[in-house]
């Protein structure tokens, strides 16, 4: 394409209803010839289907509550920990952080004892264990 090839958009004009046979929308407009589309405010809702039973009630439904503000733990195993910490260091949010082994963007964190430990942790308040990390811990 060249500058010289271009041109402005070709200019679309509506479709005015209901001036004269010549317009060739007069009459009854494009609406057919009576009943209850043919008038003004007249149709049925979206989905209606003439008194069927319409396609959204005929769909099973998903029972129950999906909680939109839940927040899911992000989850560490015990050989993580194993990697990446020292002897004797406190696993805080803060070094879990610092050490990119959890986002930011959410403080809910569980240790699962996936992994074997043979260093000794201090793990801070707020942090979650499952049954076999807290033995692994202690």
């Amino acid at each position: 394409m060249k500058i010289h090839d271009l041109k402005p958009n070709a200019r679309k004009r509506r479709t005015r209803v209901g001036h004269g046979d010549g317009s060739g929308k007069g009459s009854f407009s494009g609406r057919g010839c009576k009943g209850q589309n043919s008038r003004a405010g007249g149709g049925v809702r979206p989905g209606f289907e003439g008194g069927q039973s319409g396609l959204l009630d005929r769909m099973p439904k998903l029972r129950g509550f999906k909680n939109p503000n839940r927040v899911e733990a992000q989850i560490l195993n015990l050989d993580t920990l194993e990697e990446n910490y020292k002897d004797g260091e406190k696993v805080s949010l803060e070094t879990l952080i610092e050490k990119n082994l959890i986002r930011k963007n959410n403080a809910k964190v569980k240790i699962l004892g996936d992994g074997t430990l043979t260093k000794k942790l201090e793990v801070a308040e707020g942090i979650l264990l499952s049954a076999s990390a807290k033995k692994a811990l202690s």
